[in-house]
C-alpha cells in the first residue's frame, strides 16, 4: 500500500552468489593534458552494457552530475576523468535503476566539484531530477524509508526534468524517515526477462480514486511499517497490510500471472511467507519472507511461466542500511 510513499534499499545477502543489485562508479583521474570530449571517458559494465550511452551529455549519471556542477557555476568536469559504471540493477524492472543513477550522478557532481554538499542537500538535488521521494530516499539514505514532498509537484522522470534548464533546488523540498525493520525478514525478488517502462506503467493509473480505495490504502500504509519492525512477526496481519488498491489492480494486465500469484500464495499455505507486492511499477515481484525462500520463489516463477513463456530470475535480498556511499580506493 506504500505506493509513492515507502521504499526499501536492498542488497544481496552475504550467502548469495549472485551480483549485488547496486550501481558502482569508479572515478580515475587521467594525466594532466589529456584531451577527451567533455573531459569524461565513460565505460559501462554489467546491466546495460552496450545499451547505455557513453557520451557525457547523454548518459544519465553524467547528465545529472553536469546539472549539479552547472548549478554551482562550473560548466563541466574540471579535469579529465575515466568513469567506470558497473550496474547490477536490471533496468525497467521496478528495481530502482533510475533512482540509483540519479543519486550516483548527484554524488559524482559533488565529488568532481568539491562542493561538500550534505546528504540532505544532495537529497534535494536528486528530487529535482526525479520526483519519487520513496525511491530516491531509499537509494540515498538506505534502510526502510517513508518519504513525502513538501512542494507538491507530480512525479517525474529524469528525461522530463533534465530537458529543462535547472537551477539550484530549494532547501528541504522533501522529508524522509527511516523505520525500524525486523532483520529476520528477507526479500525474495523475482525478475522477469522483459522490460516495463515506469512511465507506461504509470499511464495505466486513473486520474481519480474513490474515497474507499484511498482510505483502504491509507489504513494499511499507517500500520505496515510498525508490523515490519516488531517481534514476533505476525504473517497474517502483514499479508493483509500489504494489500493495495491504488496501483497493483491497474497494472496486473501488464504482468501476466501476477494476479494468480496474489491469489495463490498466502502465509497459511507457504510457511515463512509474510506478503507479496510489485517491486516499484513492476514487472518484478517482491515477496517478504523469513524462511523457505526457494520454495516461495519457485512457486511464483511457476505461476508466471504458465501465464507467459519467458525466463525468470530470482534472488534473496536483505535491507541495506548504508544507502549511497563514497570512498577512496
Amino acid at each position: 500500500p506504500g505506493f509513492d510513499v515507502l521504499g526499501l534499499a536492498l542488497k544481496a545477502t552475504s550467502a548469495s552468489e549472485k551480483s549485488n543489485l547496486c550501481l558502482e562508479l569508479l572515478i580515475e583521474r587521467l594525466p594532466e593534458g589529456t584531451s577527451i570530449p567533455g573531459n569524461c571517458e565513460i565505460i559501462c559494465k554489467g546491466e546495460g552494457e552496450g545499451t547505455f550511452s557513453t557520451a557525457c551529455d547523454e548518459n544519465l549519471v553524467t547528465k545529472v552530475a553536469l546539472y549539479v556542477l552547472r548549478s554551482h557555476g562550473i560548466r563541466g568536469f574540471p579535469s579529465a576523468v575515466r568513469i567506470t559504471m558497473t550496474s547490477g540493477i536490471p533496468s525497467c524492472r521496478g528495481l530502482g535503476s533510475s533512482a540509483a543513477a540519479v543519486v550516483a550522478g548527484v554524488m559524482l557532481g559533488n565529488e568532481m566539484g568539491h562542493l561538500n554538499l550534505s546528504k540532505e542537500r544532495m537529497f534535494d538535488y536528486c528530487l529535482v531530477v526525479e520526483r519519487h521521494p520513496d525511491n530516491i530516499g531509499a537509494a540515498c539514505h538506505g534502510g526502510f524509508v517513508g518519504a513525502f514532498m513538501k512542494i507538491q509537484t507530480p512525479p517525474s522522470e529524469p528525461s522530463e526534468t533534465l530537458s529543462r534548464s535547472l537551477a539550484k533546488p530549494p532547501k528541504d523540498i522533501a522529508s524522509h524517515h527511516q523505520y525500524h525493520f525486523n532483520n529476520d525478514i528477507k526479500m525474495v525478488v523475482v525478475i522477469p526477462d522483459f522490460h516495463l517502462v515506469t512511465k507506461d506503467a504509470r499511464g495505466r493509473l486513473p486520474q481519480h480514486y474513490s474515497r474507499e480505495d484511498a482510505v483502504f490504502n491509507a489504513q494499511r500504509c499507517a500500520v505496515l511499517p510498525y508490523l515490519l519492525g516488531e517481534k514476533p512477526l505476525r504473517p497474517s496481519k502483514i499479508s493483509e497490510a500489504m494489500r493495495d488498491r491504488l496501483h497493483q489492480p491497474y497494472r496486473m494486465g501488464l504482468i501476466p500471472g501476477f494476479e494468480q500469484v496474489l491469489q495463490t500464495l498466502e502465509p497459511e499455505n507457504y510457511p515463512g511467507l509474510l506478503g507479496l507486492c510489485l517491486s516499484g511499477a513492476g514487472p518484478s515481484i517482491l515477496a517478504l519472507a523469513t524462511s523457505n525462500f526457494e520454495q516461495i520463489a519457485e512457486a511464483i516463477c511457476g505461476i508466471l511461466r504458465q501465464a507467459q513463456d519467458i525466463q525468470y530470475d530470482w534472488q534473496v535480498l536483505e535491507v541495506d542500511y548504508d544507502g549511497a556511499t563514497c570512498r577512496d580506493v
